[in-house]
């Protein structure tokens, strides 16, 4: 999935707004958490993009044909989408009554547990510490060869409901503009690339 796509996933299933009886800043912890918890197993394969395009002045065919691979990526690949790992996170904050630790721990793991079945060619391994093998779905949600062409729509259309749920749960201006920008985050690449690739 698409990294908009698995934080309005997380939205829809950990955030919500402040009840009567509860005070603004615990929800807002919550509600962070969750998000941060959806971004986190993505975040190091941005960062180091981010560093081998813009530092060592590499090109996206070496980056993803060749970075992507090497063991030092792949190793930090393993314990950011460790299930075993995020699983446990979030086991801790059900047992610690910890609402923004379960978030956390609850958005990370629904993110590796959706992209398990999503990655052929870029699939990462997802059971450290037990195994580093790695699952090679016959299915891509980007991957036209491997039903990208099914799975791309079908992820815009559960992120466009998502986010008229999460609009009608939440009544904050700001709250619209950030669901907005995610469904247009969301929907780029499938309005870009095609006109790239032309």
């Amino acid at each position: 999935m698409n990294t908009p796509a698995h934080l309005i996933v997380a939205a829809a299933l950990f955030c919500r707004p402040t009840r009567p009886h509860e005070r603004p800043a615990q929800q807002a912890r919550v509600n962070a958490a969750a998000l941060a918890g959806a971004l986190i197993p993505d975040l190091s394969l941005f960062l180091m993009v981010l560093w081998e395009s813009r530092v060592n002045l590499r090109t996206p065919e070496q980056i993803f044909g060749h970075d992507y691979r090497d063991p030092f990526w792949q190793a930090w690949f393993a314990v950011d989408n460790s299930i075993p790992l995020w699983a446990a996170v979030a086991l801790a904050g059900l047992a610690l009554r910890a609402p923004a630790v379960l978030a956390f721990g609850g958005a990370a793991l629904v993110h590796v547990l959706t992209d398990l079945p999503l990655h052929h060619n870029d699939a990462r391994p997802h059971f450290l510490p037990f195994t580093d093998w790695v699952f090679v779905s016959p299915v891509s949600y980007w991957d036209p060869a491997r039903y990208g062409w099914l799975v791309g729509p079908l992820e815009a259309l559960l992120v466009a409901a998502l986010c008229l749920l999460l609009y009608r749960r939440f009544r904050s201006r700001l709250v619209h503009a950030l669901l907005a920008a995610a469904m247009l985050a969301e929907l780029a690449p499938a309005l870009v690339f095609p006109l790239i690739l032309a």
